[in-house]
């Protein structure tokens, strides 16, 4: 990801340290004994976060890609697939 700008590794590694602490968040509900319901509830915004940031590294790898493309790499569609279906 060498043309990824400043803005979006920061926001991306936001969005991951967001995730990270939520996850921190949830092993404490679950030590405290909290309500199943509250703590599928911080899972699926985890799910969520985590989904949204492996989308973001695979359109930026796609536009770099695009952008400058390389011909000795050539994009594979099958490879691009199992990346989508990865975070489905």
């Amino acid at each position: 990801m060498d043309t990824v700008s400043a803005d979006e590794l920061r926001s991306m590694i936001n969005r991951l340290k967001r995730a990270q602490g939520q996850i921190g968040g949830i092993v404490r509900m679950m030590e405290e004994g909290r309500d199943c319901a509250d703590v599928v509830t911080q899972l699926a915004a985890v799910h969520r976060a985590l989904g949204r940031a492996g989308f973001d590294v695979i359109a930026l790898n796609m536009r770099e890609c695009l952008a400058d493309p390389d011909p000795a790499r050539q994009v594979d569609l099958d490879e691009l697939r199992r990346l989508f279906m990865s975070l489905a």
